[in-house]
């Protein structure tokens, strides 16, 4: 039995295999896309079924760049349902783990650390992985993957980089597996958390694989990467001190709410300006739901492409930590209006509420109308409770009915995507 045993779950091709399943086809089979149809050929495919992958087709795709003599379904984002499937697939976890010891990744990933149970099952870290996967595959009709490994990292670069081509789906990989299988493997890029930044500053001192930075000279790696050296150097080794316990005790030093959209048109500057005062009350309305307040405000905006001009982006600090839309929105505006260049098309925007506190933190000012100031929350806070229990279109503002404004359409949307609704 081993000692330390994690096990990285991955849900293949997740979207397009919950589309798959739900018409009553093979997912491994059966080409299907999931993308937006009325989004065009530049959309991007959320997710291709295996067999489109096995053409040679990568997932992340847009719709144009898939070969015209393929015939296959294309299927409208449906998130809400892909939500609960991934809630189920969860529900078979619990089954055999505890939540204490599940780490859920993305939608369709998660890591699970199984070592406190294989006495108990009397099973392998791979029996037990078989017997999760075929559970899942009995509940939902969705194939998994799985990476195991003595360490988080190990279980996630043998689902990367191994299960996903083994006729199981799984892979096991401890540090001497590690050195042996994967030291000499190229491109780099192709392990977890190696970007093509840092493949480009390795390739600058000669090092090409895993095997060179484990034999380069620490302090040169140092010099390059600062602090992130050690973890670089570490993965290298195929060492990863991080446990289960450790993910699940993390408390960030400051928090942020942050939200971010691509407009499907080049967008003037009044145009966008209607939707900064969407985004800033639904942020302001997120956090009277989540009884936070927040300290400043950073808005950035992305030029269109075709400008060639690069984007612009700021902070404002608010005076006092707040909610308050009436009391955010004018140094929002005020930010918008001296950064973002009237004459140049924009493409995307970003809002970020920063140094978010509990509201209970939320510092009095002299000069603010305290009764004006607890109207606006409890007006806020019965906006919330109309939106959850009727629906978040339920009640919305004038501005919002104009042509260039968003918040209605992405009210019916989960993560940016249609919820299926």
């Amino acid at each position: 039995m081993e000692k330390k045993a994690y096990l990285c779950i991955d849900l293949k091709s997740f979207y397009a295999s919950v589309e798959c399943v739900e018409r009553g086809l093979d997912p491994l089979r059966t080409h299907l896309a999931v993308a937006d149809p009325d989004r065009g050929i530049g959309t991007i495919c959320l997710a291709i079924s295996p067999s489109m992958k096995a053409l040679g087709i990568k997932n992340r795709c847009r719709v144009y760049e898939i070969p015209p003599d393929v015939d296959y379904i294309k299927a409208p984002p449906r998130m809400k349902l892909y939500i609960k499937y991934s809630a189920d697939i969860y529900a078979v976890y619990l089954k055999y783990v505890a939540k204490e010891d599940i780490h859920v990744y993305s939608i369709d990933e998660a890591f699970l650390d199984v070592a406190p149970y294989l006495s108990m099952y009397r099973l392998s870290a791979k029996e037990l992985a078989v017997r999760i996967m075929d559970d899942i595959k009995k509940t939902t009709g969705i194939t998994a993957a799985a990476g195991i490994g003595t360490n988080l990292y190990l279980a996630k670069v043998a689902l990367d980089m191994l299960a996903k081509h083994e006729k199981d789906n799984i892979a096991f990989l401890d540090e001497e597996r590690y050195r042996r299988r994967l030291w000499n493997h190229r491109p780099l890029t192709d392990f977890w958390r190696v970007g093509a930044g840092t493949v480009k500053r390795l390739r600058q001192l000669g090092i090409f694989t895993m095997g060179d930075v484990a034999h380069a000279d620490e302090h040169v790696l140092y010099r390059a990467f600062g602090v992130d050296a050690e973890l670089l150097i570490d993965h290298a080794w195929g060492r990863e001190s991080t446990t289960m316990e450790d993910i699940k005790n993390y408390r960030p030093k400051s928090r942020s709410l942050s939200s971010s959209q691509v407009f499907l048109r080049d967008y003037s500057f009044e145009e966008c300006r209607i939707v900064v005062k969407e985004v800033v009350e639904e942020l302001c309305l997120e956090m009277t739901e989540k009884k936070m307040a927040a300290k400043s405000v950073t808005l950035a905006v992305d030029y269109s492409d075709k400008t060639g001009v690069k984007g612009a982006s700021g902070t404002v600090s608010l005076t006092s930590a707040t909610n308050r839309f009436r009391a955010v929105l004018p140094g929002v505006l005020r930010l918008y209006d001296r950064i973002v260049q009237e004459d140049t098309p924009i493409r995307k925007l970003t809002l970020t509420m920063g140094d978010v506190v509990r509201e209970a933190y939320e510092q009095l000012e002299l000069f603010t109308d305290q009764s004006e100031a607890e109207r606006d929350r409890t007006l806020q806070k019965t906006v919330v409770g109309i939106k959850k229990r009727f629906g978040r279109n339920a009640i919305v503002r004038g501005r919002d009915l104009q042509q260039a404004a968003t918040a209605m359409q992405r009210n019916r949307q989960i993560g940016g995507h249609k919820s299926g609704e």
